[in-house]
């Protein structure tokens, strides 16, 4: 079509300049026809068509052109995008029209931190000799969004000025004043540029200063980012059926390109009571209820601050452990070795915890055990091992107060290493526990504190915080999660332990018991609207007139540890190469990267794409499946929906296509409820949750195959029932 209007265009303006005149009579009928013959015809048929239309459309020439007949409204060609009231030139007013500038408005400058902040020319401090750098500077943003400040100094009389090669109109922007300039029409998802040229008069003292803040979150669809929206449904379809047939409940939010395009909330606040029935009185989750966020409590607080306060100049990576919270990290170091673990005299340990770094720690390869249980006085120190009897010489206390937190930091300076730092990496609690305390330490506030000073308020987020029922919600605002407390349906106990239902109290024992609620390794709640919105910082490094880290940083963060360790970064999980697909899906990019919650939470961010998925569950609001077999086995981590990689996996297919992906979903479908039958325990009962989960995919398929009047698997859905009941 776009071929067809061309050539007609075409046909028409060389008719109108053979001529001279503004419009000729033209014979419509035989027009139509060649027309009819170009569609037809292979290209070069095509433009010999065209040829011939022109000289049938070109009248034998009168001697003068006084004489000529002009055509009238009523012979004129009707085409798409012409305006009938054009004159000489053939072109119509809107195809005349220049882009409208982007204009100025006056406006106060803020004292902000900006994600750019520059003066032209000469930007760099002196004159570049690729000149052209010179006047350009370039930025990140995301579409739909976009405003800037711009100040030239007192002496300066004019200046252009382009944003993405739109021109701004500086006629009425005087010198010594700041303006702000909205750039929302012309702003690109990715790399932006303005351009500043002719500071007038030319002096080295006459600068025109540009401040850019950062991109926030705004709204939109999936469609407007190239997410399907029936990926996002079979999800939604998935979670669902899992509810219904046992599981706990979720939340979900997807933030692409700078915009919130999906979040949603399936199942219940508080599903079963005590004993495992279901509660009578349970309260469906919304998209404001706020979930346990676990270990994704490492990321969202200190690794952010850490990264802030590398930007900021206040800590570097090098910098010794001992040299911020104290000697006494190293000296009240205890002389023991680990079971299984080669014994290291107590000189040698002091000396390996005086050298500890920041970077050691964030490493996960500080040489600490993985949990100690600090709060737990039945664990023996050196065996690890639990048993009411046995005398933990790392006890810290378990009052949940701040004198448990201020002896847990000792219980921390006496736990000799388990292995030489650097020499293996080994996911502690310990480490992040410990990195707490240094935050706690350099900004001379609690970590709850420093992080709503620095982040959650100036980013508008409400929905997030530590010990939220000290802090303006209530039990019924939190997803619940252990039934008994934390003694795994009665298998642990110790004096002070909690046995009631967990709503809105942090599960994780020592960041409840040891460090009072609030921990750098767990203790963080958040719904997964703020959660997302938090993290959608690590793609651009600031927010709105808020700077975090320099791009710097989050690269130094999130690199790959090493090249045989690249599934791990200063803290961050990384992808890798298929190295975190349990939690990533394949789809993602080698440098994704996030975390993981032992409630059941999941944060996904893809530079690559320009993608945050924030997923939460409470898996563990159940009864334990065999507790003498397994205590930390849930029945709602039997569920896919527990499983957390099904999400990224699911939402990545037909992402950025304009591909039906109608019957890939119900193939994959298809195979999930096939494999679903393989994940059952042998001899299991209807009242296994492996069996339930399986019930729910084939459920699931069925009523697929109603929803699009396919036959395709009926049968198999029929034969795997069969295969339930055997």
């Amino acid at each position: 079509m776009r071929k067809r209007n061309a050539i007609i265009s075409l046909v028409m303006i060389a008719a109108l300049s053979f001529s001279g005149c503004s419009m000729l009579p033209i014979d419509k009928q035989k027009l139509a026809e060649d027309v009819q013959q170009m569609e037809d015809g292979d290209a070069r048929d095509r433009i010999e068509a065209a040829g011939d239309v022109v000289t049938d459309l070109i009248p034998e020439m009168p001697e003068e052109t006084g004489d000529m007949d002009f055509a009238s409204d009523e012979d004129r060609l009707d085409v798409p995008g012409m305006d009938h009231d054009m004159e000489g030139s053939g072109s119509s007013e809107a195809d005349s029209t220049e882009p409208v500038p982007l204009t100025a408005q006056p406006d106060v400058l803020p004292d902000s931190g900006w994600q750019t902040d520059v003066t032209f020319p000469e930007w760099r401090g002196f004159a570049d000799d690729t000149l052209a750098l010179n006047d350009m500077m370039s930025f990140d943003y995301f579409r739909d969004q976009g405003y800037l400040y711009v100040s030239p100094s007192a002496d300066v009389t004019s200046f252009d000025m382009y944003i993405n090669s739109r021109k701004v109109d500086t006629s009425g922007i005087k010198g010594g004043e700041a303006y702000r300039i909205d750039f929302s029409s012309v702003s690109l998802d990715g790399r932006n540029t303005v351009q500043v040229s002719n500071v007038e008069p030319f002096s080295e003292d006459n600068k025109v200063r540009v401040c850019i803040p950062y991109p926030v979150v705004t709204e939109s669809t999936p469609e407007d980012v190239g997410i399907n929206p029936d990926a996002l449904d079979l999800i939604s379809d998935i979670v669902e059926s899992d509810v219904k047939n046992g599981f706990t409940s979720s939340q979900i939010a997807v933030i692409r390109k700078g915009k919130l395009v999906y979040e949603n909330a399936w199942g219940y606040t508080d599903s079963y009571l005590q004993d495992g029935s279901v509660n009578p009185e349970r309260k469906p989750v919304t998209t404001d209820t706020l979930y346990d966020l676990a270990s994704v409590t490492k990321m969202a607080s200190v690794n952010l601050a850490m990264q802030k306060m590398v930007t900021d100049g206040d800590i570097s990576l090098d910098d010794r452990i001992s040299d911020l919270v104290g000697s006494e990290f190293y000296e009240l170091t205890l002389d023991f070795g680990y079971g299984g673990h080669e014994y290291v005299s107590a000189d040698t340990q002091k000396r390996w915890k005086a050298d500890l770094t920041i970077k050691d720690v964030l490493c996960h390869q500080a040489g600490f055990p993985a949990d100690p249980r600090y709060c737990n006085p039945y664990v023996d120190a050196p065996s690890q091992v639990y048993a009411v009897g046995n005398d933990n010489i790392l006890f810290g206390g378990n009052s949940a107060d701040e004198e448990s937190k201020a002896q847990t930091f000792i219980s921390i300076c006496k736990t000799p290493l388990m292995y030489e730092p650097g020499s293996q990496t080994v996911y502690s609690d310990v480490d992040y526990m410990l990195l707490g305390f240094v935050v706690e330490k350099i900004s001379g506030v609690d970590l709850n504190t420093y992080m709503k000073e620095n982040f959650w308020d100036p980013m508008g987020l409400t929905h997030i915080t530590f010990n939220p029922l000290k802090n303006g919600f209530t039990a019924d605002d939190c997803a619940s999660t252990e039934l008994n407390g934390n003694t795994r349906d009665g298998m642990i106990t110790f004096p002070g332990i909690r046995t009631y239902t967990l709503q809105g109290e942090v599960h994780d024992e020592k960041a409840y018991y040891s460090m009072g609620g609030v921990s750098g390794h767990a203790g963080l709640f958040s719904n997964a609207r703020d959660l997302a919105t938090l993290f959608s910082t690590m793609l651009t490094g600031g927010y709105g007139e808020n700077r975090f880290y320099s791009k710097n940083c989050i690269d130094m963060f999130t690199a790959p540890k090493a090249v045989d360790l690249a599934n791990w970064g200063l803290g961050w999980w990384r992808e890798g190469e298929f190295q975190r697909v349990g939690f990533f899906g394949t789809q993602s990019g080698n440098n994704a990267y996030g975390h993981q919650g032992w409630t059941g939470t999941i944060v996904l961010i893809d530079p690559d794409r320009e993608l945050v998925v924030v997923y939460l569950t409470n898996k563990i609001n159940s009864r334990l499946i065999n507790k003498k077999a397994n205590s930390n086995k849930f029945r709602g981590g039997a569920y896919t929906s527990a499983t957390l990689g099904f999400v990224p996996q699911i939402l990545s297919v037909g992402m950025d296509t304009d591909e039906d992906i109608t019957d890939q979903l119900t193939d994959l479908l298809a195979s999930m409820a096939r494999e679903s039958i393989e994940l059952i325990p042998e001899n299991a009962s209807p009242d296994n949750p492996y069996y339930n989960n399986a019930l729910s995919k084939i459920e699931l398929l069925e009523s697929r195959m109603d929803e699009t009047g396919s036959d395709k698997f009926r049968q198999l859905a029929v034969d795997l029932r069969q295969q339930l009941s055997e």
